[in-house]
């Protein structure tokens, strides 16, 4: 099966790797020549286009920032749309929109084609090694078939319902993590202006019930000082109003979103849209003239585990 790649960007480059580091026919498209170059150097082949890349491979990948941008690439001159035909497959791998991704799907049907969603939850660090968690919407046949390529990126792959429905999970889960990296950041304040040891603290809430993977991942880059976690604070934004949106579809009034969205939408301004998401902790520390520096924490995840083959949940 010929697999088509398209969008090399923190985790898409990752994902991307994974299959051909697993011997996928693999080709990849990207508008950065730098990852491109990467690529290339690797024996990985290279799309000098989107139609090209569309015509000759048996399921598009796409993995970018926003649906804007997908759109884009799915309605362009020479895009997807324009070039899939009967029987190829699309899977988005963006965190994006339920009814977009459910309109552009309709689209590829109209086309005879395979539409299906597979969003990714972990880190980039997780990315890396095969070991991040895959969440996949869409016909039960189509994820049939893909589940051997989608084991080789992911280790857990959990096949939600419908398109749309994986969309809406991952929107809910990356909620949760700007919750718990929002509220780490008060904790973290409580406990260094009560002159706690931060490496005992991080240890205290590892073995609690206070416990979250932002803690166990974030934590440490925020506690080294680097905040490098791959990921920026417009991509939290983004996520955070595409959380907001699914409230406001079903006149779900919410409580918690809005508060923390706005703290993310301050940080932002404060730091930048390109900054680490972590460095909204760091609002907290410039307002109250602290830093939560402790040695021995890594200035970048490493995932640990040993890369293994992946399986459905």
């Amino acid at each position: 099966m010929k697999i088509g790649f398209i969008g090399l960007g923190n985790v898409g480059c990752k994902l991307a790797e994974s299959l051909f580091r697993n011997k996928f026919d693999l080709t990849v498209y990207d508008l950065d020549e730098i990852v491109i170059n990467k690529f290339k150097s690797k024996g990985v082949e290279i799309a000098e286009s989107l139609g090209e890349l569309v015509k000759k491979v048996d399921v598009i990948i796409t993995c970018l920032p926003s649906p804007e941008i997908c759109a884009d690439v799915m309605l362009n001159k020479n895009g997807i749309l324009e070039n899939i035909s009967k029987s190829k497959i699309w899977i988005e791998m963006s965190t994006t929109d339920q009814k977009e991704v459910i309109r552009l799907g309709n689209l590829v049907k109209d086309k005879g084609a395979i539409p299906l969603e597979a969003p990714v939850s972990g880190g980039c660090h997780r990315a890396a090694t095969g070991n991040i968690a895959i969440f996949v919407g869409g016909e039960r046949k189509a994820f049939d078939n893909v589940l051997p390529i989608l084991t080789c990126m992911g280790r857990k792959i959990l096949h939600v319902g419908e398109l749309g429905s994986a969309s809406i999970l991952k929107v809910i889960t990356n909620y949760l993590a700007s919750v718990h990296l929002a509220a780490l950041g008060e904790a973290l304040t409580i406990a260094k202006k009560h002159n706690l040891d931060l490496k005992k603290t991080f240890e205290g809430i590892k073995i609690s019930s206070g416990n979250s993977f932002v803690h166990e991942t974030e934590s440490q880059v925020i506690l080294n000082g680097s905040y490098n976690i791959n990921f920026t604070m417009d991509l939290v934004e983004k996520d955070m109003s595409l959380f907001n949106k699914l409230s406001k579809d079903k006149n779900i009034e919410l409580e918690i979103a809005p508060f923390v969205l706005d703290i993310f939408k301050d940080a932002k301004e404060k730091f930048g849209s390109r900054a680490w998401s972590s460095m909204v902790v760091k609002r907290l520390e410039d307002k109250y003239n602290i830093n939560f520096r402790e040695k021995g924490f890594p200035k970048e995840l490493i995932d640990e585990d040993p890369e293994e083959k992946g399986y459905e949940v």
